[in-house]
């Protein structure tokens, strides 16, 4: 993956990121997992365990108090400082136009490892999004066609959109869309108690 850090992700002016559920997974992810081109194509690519939530500023497309970047498919999600524990179950991305299922969003809280109190909740939040297995076959499919055998699969990627949650600004700035994440916390506090998965060498 190319470095980050050395990419600049300055929008134009007058340009805000603000996508859809929808437009991430079909205008973005789709087109990334087919290597088609991806207009504007402002989203880096990232390592997902590389980095800590707080460290993401000017390494990932930031709008606002949000983060957005690409990452390979990974099952454990481990930073040098915490992890990323998934929240509740995942939900369905549907097209607007055929209300056909064209990807899956996964939520995850993460967690600080303290070594004297264990893992300890923060308010950083990440959306993880992912192609439905019929996207991901034709992302596949065509990504074969076009250049033959690739290198890489390209269905493995997923788009993460990352903030800190801000309870105060929630209700006015988001609305219906973080409605479902209320009803999430409601049961984080009835969640057992979870180890520090080991980190992936």
């Amino acid at each position: 993956m190319a470095a980050a850090d050395s990419q600049n992700f300055n929008l134009p002016p007058g340009f805000r990121f603000y996508p859809t559920d929808e437009e991430l997974v079909v205008h973005f992810l789709h087109r990334k997992a087919a290597l088609l081109p991806c207009h504007p194509d402002v989203i880096p690519d990232l390592n997902l365990f590389t980095y800590d939530p707080w460290e993401l500023d000017g390494k990932a497309l930031g709008e606002g108090n949000r983060w957005y970047f690409y990452s390979r498919k990974i099952d454990v999600r481990v930073t040098d400082n915490g992890y990323w524990n998934p929240l509740g179950r995942d939900d369905p991305v549907l097209s607007t136009a055929t209300s056909e299922v064209v990807g899956m969003k996964k939520y995850f809280l993460f967690h600080v490892q303290d070594a004297a109190a264990g893992p300890l909740k923060t308010n950083w939040i990440m959306h993880e999004y992912r192609l439905a297995d019929a996207a991901a076959a034709a992302s596949s499919s065509s990504s074969s066609r076009r250049r033959g055998r690739p290198k890489r699969d390209y269905s493995k990627w997923v788009l993460c959109r990352v903030y800190e949650r801000d309870e105060e600004k929630e209700e006015e700035e988001d609305g219906a869309e973080l409605s479902c994440l209320d009803e999430v916390f409601l049961t984080l506090d009835d969640l057992d108690e979870i180890s520090l998965p080991n980190r992936i060498q």
